[in-house]
C-alpha cells in the first residue's frame, strides 16, 4: 500500500473503512453489539482484526461512526434548510413525517441497536446522548417554523410543541406502529402527521 500513489492510497484506506463499517452494521443488527466479536467484523470486512482497531478504534469507535452516520446523515440537514422555505403547517408537518420515515427505513437498525445497548454500555450510553440532542434540536427547529407561521394553538409555546413533536416523530412513534403494530410505514406516515396536526393546533 506504501507503493500505491497518494491518491489510490486514500481510495484504498476510504475502502476498507466502509468495508469494516458495512461489516461492523451488519453483525451488529444480526448478533448485537456485545456478541459481535472484532474477529467476526474482521472475517466479514476482510481484513486482519488488527486493521479494524487501527482504522476504527474497535467496538466503541465503529458504534459512534454508526451513531454519527445516522444522527448527522446529509437529509437532516437538507431537510430543515427546506423546511425554512415553507409557510404551510400541513406541509410542514407532512414533510417532517416523510423524512422520519425515510431516517427509520435507512437507519432503523442503527437506532434500535443503540437504545437497546445503552442502557448496559456508558460510551453508548452517552453517544445516544449526543445523537438525542441532535435530534431534539431538529425537531426544535421545526417547532419553531410551526410557530413562526401561526401553527401552533395559540398559547402553544416552542417548547410544549417540540415536547408534542418529540411524542409523534422522535423515537417511538414509528416502531410502536410499524414494528409493534404492523402498519405499513405509508400507513404510520399519513397517521402521525395528522394526529400531530391535530394535536398543534
Amino acid at each position: 500500500m506504501t507503493d500505491l500513489p497518494r491518491g489510490r492510497r486514500a481510495e484504498y484506506a476510504a475502502a476498507t473503512r466502509a468495508a469494516i463499517t458495512d461489516a461492523a452494521r451488519l453483525l451488529f443488527a444480526r448478533n448485537g453489539f456485545f456478541a459481535t466479536k472484532i474477529d467476526d467484523i474482521a472475517a466479514e470486512a476482510r481484513v486482519a482484526p488488527a486493521t479494524v482497531y487501527a482504522v476504527t478504534g474497535g467496538k466503541q469507535g465503529l458504534i459512534r461512526t454508526l451513531v454519527d452516520l445516522w444522527s448527522q446523515a446529509p437529509i437532516v440537514a437538507q431537510t430543515l434548510s427546506q423546511i425554512e422555505t415553507l409557510t404551510d403547517p400541513d406541509e410542514i408537518l407532512r414533510h417532517t413525517a416523510a423524512v422520519v420515515r425515510s431516517m427509520r427505513e435507512t437507519y432503523g437498525d442503527i437506532i434500535r441497536l443503540v437504545l437497546s445497548t445503552a442502557p448496559h454500555n456508558p460510551e453508548l450510553a452517552e453517544n445516544l446522548r449526543v445523537a438525542t440532542t441532535r435530534y431534539r434540536d431538529a425537531i426544535k427547529t421545526v417547532a419553531t417554523r410551526l410557530h413562526d407561521v401561526g401553527g401552533l394553538r395559540e398559547g402553544t409555546t416552542v417548547a410544549e410543541a417540540s415536547d408534542i413533536l418529540w411524542f409523534y416523530f422522535g423515537y417511538s412513534g414509528y416502531f410502536t406502529l410499524h414494528d409493534d403494530n404492523g402498519w405499513t410505514y405509508e400507513r404510520s406516515e399519513n397517521w402521525l402527521a395528522t394526529q400531530a396536526a391535530a394535536a398543534l393546533r
